[in-house]
């Protein structure tokens, strides 16, 4: 079944459409997987290069924080009100806690190597940023699978559009079409099509004229290194 059909139907029902967060899922998934290759493409003492991979990072974080925020505030209280699992709810916070402990431990190494790009702080970095990936897609994997049909049976259409207008807040302004490249970038047709329909006519023109030139750019400017190591 198409997240369009999907989406008409939870139109129909009056329940939550939840595929929303698996789409924004795959931009934690993509990003997690691609931060530590680019940390260790930088040459050793490159501290020009590791000074634009770790700004890149930082914004990772902030981007995994703002959404991880948004679930404890928005989220767990009214699914613990509500559902019948609490342990469930306690399993995501808990979760959520050894993320921030992964994440430690990556803020532990990047000041070091954004100012001296030392080649050994470098690997600790990445090894750090290994293990958080996959304490961050047990996570992810759990909460698709357990929460996501819990949020579409306890809360209202309403909630759950209140969680995406609290998303959307955390990104600045000038930030707003790459948020959108970003996650547009694995999207199916479909998924494409629902998520710019939601956009205002103002923002799907400026996303046309401006927007994807500006995301593709702000690749290109952070995985060249890596394409141009795999086109060798």
């Amino acid at each position: 079944m198409s997240p369009s059909s999907t989406a008409f139907e939870r139109a129909v029902t009056g329940r939550p459409y939840t595929h929303e967060m698996v789409v924004v899922h795959r931009v934690f998934r993509r990003e997690s997987a691609l931060l530590p290759r680019l940390v260790r493409a930088v040459p050793d003492g490159g501290s020009v290069r590791a000074a634009e991979v770790a700004a890149y990072l930082d914004e990772y974080l902030t981007g995994l924080h703002h959404h991880h925020t948004v679930e404890d505030e928005l989220i767990w209280p009214l699914l613990r009100a509500r559902a019948a699992d609490d342990g469930l709810i306690v399993r995501m916070e808990e979760q959520h806690e050894r993320i921030d402990h992964s994440l430690a431990a990556v803020t532990e190494w990047v000041p070091a190597w954004r100012r001296t790009a030392d080649c050994v702080a470098g690997e600790e970095l990445a090894l750090a940023l290994d293990e958080h990936r996959r304490v961050l897609l047990d996570h992810l994997d759990d909460e698709e699978r357990m929460v996501l049909p819990l949020v579409a049976e306890h809360l209202s259409v309403a909630e759950w559009d209140a969680v995406g207008r609290r998303g959307l807040e955390t990104v600045p302004r000038n930030k707003l079409m790459l948020a959108l490249g970003a996650l547009l970038e694995e999207a199916t047709p479909e998924e494409r099509a629902y998520f710019l329909g939601k956009a205002p006519l103002a923002g799907r023109l400026l996303w046309r004229a401006v927007g994807r030139r500006q995301y593709a750019a702000a690749c290109r400017a952070v995985r060249g290194p890596l394409d141009a190591e795999a086109g060798r």
